[in-house]
């Protein structure tokens, strides 16, 4: 009989005290946010920094005008619009003036709208977008170098390289997240081991190497979210990475919809704008279905895994993409192939990319973007989005239920495929 390691939070009584504490931390959290909140709203406008990450135009009633999303200082997200002729001012930091007299602390914490004009701009641009510059300065074509700019420094994607993306159902390939933490961990492992393990022998002999090496790519991978400027799906895998390791260090059970959790409200408690981001919460699914894969398949063979892991995540993730995106294909399902073939095109871009020759794969990429494929709109409801988390929650308790999810997201497949055919 095989023994499995323990939970962390292994009675009762120790997750009702972490969620106590949890708790307490959230409202510290959300009373910081509403202090940072009547301060901007304490008058009918302000004056507020911020950085412009993304510009983009829109037309309305046959005139045109841009929109503008900013981040204040205190990470607020919203958006302003602003006349044509405004330069592109994405990446630079910005003194906005801003209306703030109806703005409610909800959308405060979710994202607003707001009548607002750019009084000053910062002369040089943030650290994040000029290094995304650089990148994509290695290609010939603009929008091969916007995707790799957007793939390693999470800059915003032009609408038409968006489209491109979604239309072959490969956007998530886009999102900073556990993925590509996972890979840059292992970078970082076999980099520093060689010289560890001299000077270990030399000078430390009594050092746990595991945990030095794993806490030395940590504080790098924390630098480089930083940089970022934390992504919600950075964030998500940052936290999962940690709590991971803290408990395969001390031998307790690592893939566990209960370290999930944990990652989860911890998250929500430090930043509580993330009860808001939709990326967040995609990323929490795709882990969530990866977890609910392994609780069923773990004892099953390496290739199997490798590919109906692959299969199950685009099974399970597309009614809830087609919820709330609505685009569909008939390229859409060879994004299984293109995810799997990205566990090889990652590091080979990284590495290329370091050296100066992102250029190399500018055929390549630019095929795939030209895939044929005209896309369908197709409609569900919030309640049918609703129906399909509860019943995956339901899964967990109920082997019927998860018996019963493959077979739903299968029809659910096949009615997508039938509106292309």
């Amino acid at each position: 009989m095989k023994l499995e390691p323990p939970q962390l939070l292994a009675s009762r009584q120790e997750v009702l005290v972490f969620f106590g504490l949890v708790f307490l931390l959230f409202i510290t959290s959300l009373l910081g946010e509403y202090r940072t909140y009547r301060q901007l709203t304490r008058y009918d406008d302000a004056i507020v920094a911020a950085t412009v990450e993304q510009q983009y135009e829109k037309r309305r009633e046959g005139s045109a005008y841009q929109v503008v999303k900013l981040r204040s200082e205190s990470g607020a997200p919203f958006f302003i619009t602003v006349p044509t002729a405004l330069r592109n001012l994405q990446g630079y930091e910005v003194l906005v003036w801003l209306k703030t007299d109806r703005l409610d602390f909800w959308h405060y914490l979710g994202g607003f709208f707001a009548n607002g004009a750019i009084d000053a701009v910062s002369p040089q641009r943030q650290w994040k977008f000029r290094v995304g510059e650089w990148i994509a300065g290695q290609h010939a074509e603009p929008r091969s170098g916007a995707l790799f700019a957007a793939l390693f420094t999470a800059t915003p994607l032009p609408q038409d390289l968006r489209e491109s993306l979604a239309r072959l159902g490969i956007s998530h390939l886009l999102a900073i997240s556990g993925f590509h933490l996972g890979l840059l961990s292992l970078f970082l492992f076999v980099l520093l081991r060689l010289p560890y393990r001299y000077l270990q022998a030399r000078l430390f002999p009594w050092r746990n190497a595991r945990r030095d090496l794993f806490y030395a790519a940590a504080a790098v991978l924390w630098g480089y979210a930083l940089f970022l400027h934390y992504p919600p799906s950075v964030l998500r895998a940052f936290a999962m990475m940690l709590i991971g390791f803290i408990l395969y260090d001390r031998g307790l059970r690592l893939l566990s919809f209960q370290t999930l959790g944990i990652a989860v409200v911890l998250l929500i408690a430090f930043w509580p704008r993330l009860l808001f981001s939709a990326g967040f919460w995609l990323s929490v699914a795709g882990v969530f279905y990866i977890f609910l894969f392994l609780q069923r398949f773990a004892d099953r063979g390496g290739l199997f895994t490798f590919v109906g892991i692959h299969l199950w995540v685009y099974a399970m993730m597309l009614p809830i993409g087609l919820a709330l995106f609505g685009t569909f294909s008939a390229l859409h399902p060879l994004s299984v192939f293109w995810t799997m073939a990205f566990i090889l095109f990652y590091p080979l871009a990284l590495l290329l990319h370091t050296v100066g020759a992102g250029g190399v794969l500018d055929t390549l990429v630019d095929w795939i973007l030209e895939l044929p494929a005209t896309p369908v709109h197709i409609e569900f409801g919030v309640w049918f989005l609703g129906a399909w988390i509860g019943l995956s929650l339901l899964a967990l308790p109920f082997k019927t239920v998860k018996m019963l999810l493959p077979f739903l997201a299968a029809a659910v497949f096949v009615g997508a495929v039938y509106q292309v055919a």
